[in-house]
C-alpha cells in the first residue's frame, strides 16, 4: 500500500508540475521495484511545454586601440550587456609619463607595461583581444577593416573586418614631424616603449663608438652631441634624463668620454615649457644653464641629415646653420593617424588636425562612434550658434524679454552645456549672471532687469571669447575613457531617465552630462632630483620635494601593483646601484 500510494503522489506532482516532464523515479519496495514515468505532454492535453525564452542579443562595442583612453574604458566598463572586441597591435598598456625614465635604465621597459589580458580577464563584461591593426574604418556599414599585427608571422596578409553596434576610437596620434626632410629617416621618436629601448641602445652605441681609438677628437664631438628637438614636457625631461644618465653613471664608464658630451634642446617657441607657469619656465631654463645643457630658443628645424641637423634662427635674416650631431630626438607634438585622416575624409571632416566630437564624445555625424584620447578634439558648441533658443528657451512667458529670475531658472543648464559661461564670469571677476545682464543693460536695479533679444545677444557676446581646446595629454586622455564607460553602464537608464541639460535647441534633456575635464596639475621633472610641479588653485613648487611628490604620484597612477613594485624596485636600484648601462 506505501508503494501504490508513493506511486500516485509523484503522477500528481508530474500532472501538477510540468517542468519535471521525461523524468523517471525508480523506487524499491520490499525487493520489488515501481518505476513512474510521467510526460509532460499528457494524453488529456492539460499541461504544454513552455517555449523558449529568447537569447537577449549583446551590443557589439568595438574598441581601437590600448593606450591611456581605451584602457581607462576598459577598466571602468562594468555592463555585461556588451561584447567588447579589443584591437591594437600592442596587446600591452604602456605607462608613457615614465618613457624618459627607459630611455637611460632609470626604469625597465617591462615595469611600465601590463598585458591587456591581464587588466581585463577578471571583469563580468565579455572582454576579448586581438593583436591586429585598423587600417580602414567604414561608418555606414557599421565595420572595421583589419590586418594582423606586422610583427606577427602573417605578415599583415589575413585581413578581416569586424562588425560593430557602436565603436569607440582611441588609437592615438603619430608624432608630427611637419613635413621635414630626413626626419622619419634619421630622428628617433618618443611615443611607445619600442622607441625608449631604440633610444636607450643608441645613447650606449655612441659612448662605445666615441671610444674608439681611430677617431679624431672632432668625430668623438660629434658622436656625442645629442640633440632634442622640441622644449616641452618630453623633450626637457628626455634631457634632463640623459644628462643624470652621463654625468652620474657613464663618465664613470667612460671618462675619457666627458669632455666631449654636449646636449642641446632646439626649440622654435620664445621659450620651453611653455605650458607651464612662467616661474617654472624660467626656473628650467637657469637650470639647464647651470648644466651645461645648451637650450637655443627662436630655432626651427629645416631638414636633417645622417650627421647634421639644419636649423633657422628667428631674427637671423633666415640664415641656416647646420649642427653636427650623433643623435637626434624628435619631440614636437602630435600629427594625425593616416587611418583617422583617411576616416575624417569619408565623413566630411577635412583640414583638421583631430576628429571633430561633440561634448558627448560622440563624432559628429556619427552617432554611434566615438573618438577620445589624442586622436580627437571636443568641438565645443558656441553659445551665440544658439543664443536664439537659449532665449526662447529662458523667456517662458513668451514676452519677448528675459528677466533675472526667468535666466536664472535656466542658468545651471547654460554653464553646463556651454562651460566658456562659467569661465567668462570667474575671469571678469562677476558674482552671478545678474552682473553679466546688468552690464549689457546699464545702470538698472537687478530686480529691473529685461532684455530683448539684442540686448541678451550684447550679453553674452564675448563669452566665446574663453574657449580653449584641451590639452593632447594622458590625463586627459584617461579622464574621457573613464567618463566614456561610466555612460556606457548607465546607457538603458539614461534613455528613460535622463540627466543632462535641456535641450536648447529641441524638446527634454540629454542623456548625459557632457564631458569636463578636470586638471589635476602637471610635472616636468628637470634631473638632479628636482622637480617643477603646478597642480591647481595657481600652486607651483619647485625642488627636491617636488621630486618626491613626483614619486608617490606616478606611483599611484601605475595601473597594477605588479608594475608599482616593479617601478619601485627599479627606483631603490638606481639610487643604491645607479643605472644600468648595458646594451641589451
Amino acid at each position: 500500500m506505501n508503494g501504490l500510494s508513493l506511486f500516485k503522489r509523484a503522477s500528481r506532482a508530474f500532472d501538477d508540475y510540468p517542468s519535471l516532464a521525461k523524468l523517471i523515479v525508480v523506487c524499491t519496495v520490499s525487493g520489488g521495484g515501481y518505476v513512474a514515468y510521467a510526460d509532460a505532454n499528457s494524453s488529456n492535453g492539460a499541461h504544454a511545454v513552455a517555449p523558449p525564452v529568447p537569447e537577449i542579443r549583446k551590443k557589439k562595442v568595438v574598441v581601437i586601440g590600448t593606450g591611456w583612453a581605451g584602457t581607462s574604458f576598459l577598466k571602468k566598463l562594468n555592463n555585461p550587456s556588451y561584447d567588447v572586441q579589443v584591437i591594437s597591435p600592442r596587446n600591452y598598456f604602456a605607462f608613457t609619463p615614465l618613457l624618459p625614465s627607459v630611455t637611460c635604465g632609470t626604469v625597465e621597459a617591462r615595469s611600465i607595461v601590463e598585458p591587456i589580458r591581464s587588466i581585463v580577464r577578471k571583469k563580468s563584461v565579455s572582454v576579448s583581444y586581438c593583436e591586429a591593426e585598423c587600417f580602414k574604418i567604414d561608418a555606414e556599414n557599421k565595420k572595421v577593416y583589419c590586418r594582423p599585427n606586422p610583427d606577427s608571422s602573417m605578415n599583415g596578409k589575413e585581413e578581416f573586418a569586424v562588425d560593430y553596434d557602436y565603436l569607440v576610437i582611441a588609437m592615438g596620434a603619430r608624432p608630427n614631424t611637419f613635413n621635414t626632410p630626413g626626419v622619419v629617416e634619421h630622428c628617433n621618436f618618443l611615443k611607445e616603449v619600442e622607441d625608449a629601448q631604440r633610444i636607450r641602445r643608441s645613447v650606449i652605441d655612441s659612448f662605445e663608438k666615441a671610444s674608439l681609438p681611430t677617431l679624431s677628437d672632432e668625430e668623438r664631438k660629434r658622436i656625442l652631441h645629442f640633440v632634442v628637438v622640441g622644449g616641452g614636457p618630453t623633450g626637457v625631461e628626455f634631457a634632463a634624463e640623459l644628462h643624470d644618465f652621463v654625468n652620474d653613471d657613464l663618465v664613470k664608464l667612460y671618462p675619457a668620454a666627458k669632455d666631449f658630451v654636449q646636449i642641446t634642446i632646439l626649440e622654435a617657441a620664445d621659450h620651453i615649457l611653455n605650458m607651464f607657469d612662467k616661474r617654472i619656465t624660467d626656473f628650467a631654463e637657469k637650470k639647464f644653464h647651470r648644466d651645461g645643457i645648451d637650450v637655443k630658443l627662436g630655432s626651427m628645424v629645416v631638414k636633417v641629415s645622417d650627421k647634421e641637423i639644419s636649423t633657422k634662427v628667428r631674427g637671423n635674416g633666415g640664415e641656416i646653420t647646420a649642427i653636427p650631431y650623433g643623435m637626434v630626438v624628435w619631440s614636437t607634438g602630435i600629427g594625425t593617424h593616416p587611418v583617422i585622416r583617411s576616416f575624417m575624409q569619408q565623413i566630411g571632416q577635412t583640414n583638421r588636425r583631430a576628429l571633430a566630437t561633440d561634448e558627448w564624445l560622440r563624432v559628429e555625424g556619427c552617432n554611434s562612434i566615438y573618438a577620445l584620447g589624442d586622436c580627437a578634439t571636443i568641438n565645443q558648441r558656441k553659445v551665440m550658434e544658439d543664443i536664439a533658443a537659449i532665449f526662447k528657451k529662458a523667456d517662458k512667458d513668451n514676452s519677448g524679454t528675459l528677466t533675472v529670475k526667468e535666466f536664472q531658472e535656466v542658468i545651471d543648464d547654460i554653464c553646463e552645456r556651454y562651460p566658456q559661461v562659467e569661465l567668462y564670469l570667474k575671469n571678469k571677476k562677476m558674482r552671478d549672471i545678474a552682473d553679466l545682464l546688468k552690464m549689457a543693460k546699464g545702470d538698472v536695479a537687478k530686480e529691473a532687469i529685461e532684455l530683448n533679444i539684442e540686448e541678451f545677444k550684447k550679453a553674452l557676446s564675448e563669452v566665446d571669447s574663453q574657449m580653449k581646446n584641451l590639452p593632447a595629454t594622458a590625463q586627459v586622455a584617461a579622464q574621457q575613457g573613464t567618463y566614456l564607460a561610466n555612460c556606457f553602464n548607465r546607457m538603458e537608464e539614461a534613455e528613460k531617465n535622463p540627466e543632462g541639460p535641456i535641450r536648447f535647441r529641441e524638446e527634454g534633456r540629454h542623456r548625459f552630462r557632457p564631458f569636463r575635464y578636470k586638471h589635476l596639475g602637471q610635472f616636468a621633472p628637470l634631473g638632479g632630483e628636482q622637480t617643477a610641479a603646478q597642480l591647481p588653485g595657481d600652486w607651483v613648487s619647485i625642488g627636491h620635494s617636488s621630486q618626491w611628490l613626483w614619486y608617490s604620484v606616478y606611483a599611484s597612477k601605475l595601473v597594477s601593483w605588479r608594475t608599482r613594485a616593479l617601478v619601485i624596485t627599479d627606483w631603490t636600484r638606481r639610487f643604491v646601484f645607479g643605472r644600468d648601462s648595458s646594451r641589451i
